[in-house]
Formats: C-alpha cells, sequence, structure tokens
C-alpha cells in the first residue's frame, strides 16, 4: 500500500508504468522553502526535472498509432484547425500532482523516522510537512472557494456595521457621509454575492465521470485516466485562450478534469486539463493495459471494470467517494478452470 511507501522506494513496474529510477526524486525535493512551492519560476523548473528523470526522453519516440487521429467532432461551434492535444496541455496541474506526490513523501520519510528513532530528523520533516500542507491548504481554498463561506460572512458582518454607522450619519444629517457608507455598502454587497456563488458551485457540482475512470477524447481518440476535478475551468486566461475554452459549447462552466494520458497514446502530453463535453466513457469496461508514470503513486490498482481505485489522499484531496467494482468470484473460477 501507498501510504507504508516512500516515493523514493518505488521500483519500477511494467504493468504501473513507472520508468527508470526513482532515487534522482529525494534530490529534487530536498527541503524547499515555502516561497520555492509557491513561486513559478521553481515550480517550473520542478517539474521540468523531475518529468525529465521519471520519463527518460528516450520514450518519447514511441510511435502514435495511428487510430489516435480524429475520431469525433470537437465540440466547438467553428473551425478546430490548428488544434491538437497539446492544446490542452497543463502544467498547472503536472505541477499540483508532484506538490502532492512530495507531500506523501514527507509524511512516509517523518514515519520512517520516527520508526528509527531518529527523532531530531522527524521533527525537521514534520516542520517541513506542516509548511508544505498548510500551503496546499491555502492554495486549494483560493482555488475552490473553501474559503468564501468565511470570507462572506466577514462581508455581511461589515456590512451590518457600516449599516448602523449610515444610519448614525443620516440622524446627524451628515449627508456626505451616509453617501458614502452607503457606495461602500453598495461594493461590499456585490463582493459577498460573488465569494458565496463560488463557494457554491463548489459544493453542488455534479460530475459525469469518477475519479480513476477511464475516459476517451472525443476527438483526439487517447485514451486517458481521471485524476483531479473542477466544477469550472481553472487555468489561466492564456491557457484558455490556447485551447479556445470559448468556443466550446459550455465554455469555461463546466467541469474540468485531470487526466493522466497513456503513454503509448502521447508520450509528451502526461496530464492534460480537458472540459467534461470532451470525454467519453468506454462503452464496454475496458481492462487493457495503461501505462502512465504517476498511476503507482495515485491509485491502488483497477477494480473488476477496469478503472482504477483512488488512494485515500487522492479521494480526500476532491472530497470523492470511493468506487471500486468488485471481482465476481464466478468470473475467477471461470478463468481458473480455462473456460
Amino acid at each position: 500500500m501507498l501510504q507504508g511507501m516512500s516515493l523514493s522506494t518505488l521500483t519500477a513496474s511494467g504493468n504501473s508504468g513507472v520508468y527508470g529510477s526513482n532515487t534522482p526524486w529525494r534530490s529534487d525535493f530536498k527541503f524547499m522553502n515555502k516561497t520555492q512551492i509557491i513561486s513559478g519560476i521553481e515550480r517550473q523548473c520542478l517539474w521540468h526535472q523531475c518529468v525529465q528523470r521519471f520519463f527518460p526522453t528516450s520514450r518519447t519516440n514511441i510511435p502514435r498509432p495511428r487510430y489516435l487521429r480524429v475520431e469525433a467532432g470537437w465540440m466547438f461551434k467553428g473551425s478546430d484547425q490548428g488544434l491538437d492535444a497539446s492544446s490542452e496541455r497543463s502544467e498547472s496541474a503536472n505541477e499540483d500532482i508532484l506538490i502532492f506526490f512530495f507531500q506523501l513523501d514527507l509524511a512516509t520519510r517523518v514515519q520512517c523516522a520516527l520508526n528509527m528513532e531518529q527523532y531530531e530528523a522527524a521533527q525537521q520533516l514534520r516542520n517541513k510537512l506542516t509548511e508544505v500542507e498548510a500551503e496546499i491548504i491555502k492554495q486549494r481554498e483560493a482555488k475552490r472557494g473553501s474559503t468564501s463561506k468565511s470570507e462572506a460572512q466577514d462581508k455581511a458582518i461589515s456590512i451590518l456595521r457600516l449599516r448602523s454607522d449610515m444610519q448614525n450619519a443620516i440622524e446627524s444629517e451628515n449627508y456626505a457621509l451616509a453617501a458614502e457608507l452607503r457606495d461602500e455598502i453598495s461594493k461590499l454587497e456585490a463582493e459577498s454575492l460573488a465569494v458565496s456563488a463560488k463557494a457554491l458551485v463548489y459544493e453542488n457540482a455534479q460530475y459525469a465521470f469518477r475519479m480513476g475512470q477511464k475516459v476517451r477524447h472525443k476527438m483526439f481518440g487517447y485514451r486517458a485516466v481521471i485524476c483531479g476535478m473542477d466544477p469550472v475551468c481553472c487555468e489561466s486566461s492564456l491557457w484558455m485562450e490556447t485551447a479556445r475554452v470559448e468556443k466550446l459549447s459550455r465554455g469555461s462552466n463546466q467541469p474540468f478534469y485531470q487526466v493522466l494520458v497513456d503513454v503509448h497514446a502521447d508520450p509528451n502530453l502526461l496530464v492534460a486539463y480537458v472540459p467534461e463535453d470532451n470525454l467519453l466513457a468506454p462503452d464496454k469496461p475496458d481492462k487493457g493495459r495503461f501505462d502512465h508514470p504517476y498511476i503507482s503513486f495515485l491509485f491502488y490498482g483497477m477494480d473488476a471494470a477496469g478503472d482504477f481505485i483512488p488512494i485515500k489522499q487522492l479521494r480526500e484531496k476532491y472530497n470523492r467517494p470511493r468506487h471500486e467494482v468488485p471481482v465476481d468470484p464466478q468470473d475467477e473460477d471461470d478463468g481458473g478452470d480455462g473456460t
């Protein structure tokens, strides 16, 4: 199980698709400070260094199967010329996953140090883990609006206070001050409505696909596994322009998914950020081999339907329930008899 293993000790597996040695991982993630974690420049460097070690360039020449050409129309209300799978590549999603790996590895190394009675090292690692977890929570709340409720409550209290001040200004016939307070109240009411709406979107989000589910891209045809999800597009405006999100039938106001792309489909893509409209669930269980360098870190394995089972920490990250199709003993018996 992943919880009992350090990322640095996980070895290559032909079935999981983890290629190369993981030893350099530790050197890349040695005691980074908070500014390195949140700095865009440092995070980009971190991403490129780790991908080169997880996924050696020698494998990037895997020929792309011919069947990966367009299989269905792009959900745009216009021309799709110039678009390819790389338009949905997301470095921010890649970085998010790598920092998640870092968090898991630190937690494992804390426990390992405690087991070996190296208490000073354990305390240093625990302090670093606390910093990382605090920063991850902060970023997640900013992205998902988890703090919007408390922020809206604070604004509501401020509005009540301002209304009282405005009433006092009116009673004292200080109409200039009353007008200023009225404008400030209007501004706070608009801001409060916006943050409340953001929190509501995440609370009531409805997703067509599950964590760990195998899917296929409607246009580009590649196979992928869902490893993250947002109720609306959380990418930058530049990314949305490149991906032509504004031309989607539902635009940016639909669920977007972080997906791991099968390396045999596109070894250079790795992680994409795909709108719900552009994904399809397979017509029948997809039990075929799926290779990606992150699979063994994010999932326990496949269930009877061929989908992957997310680790507990990943389910908690996105607040998703565990879904698993159990193996039918009858199928195992039939397979064992060779019938």
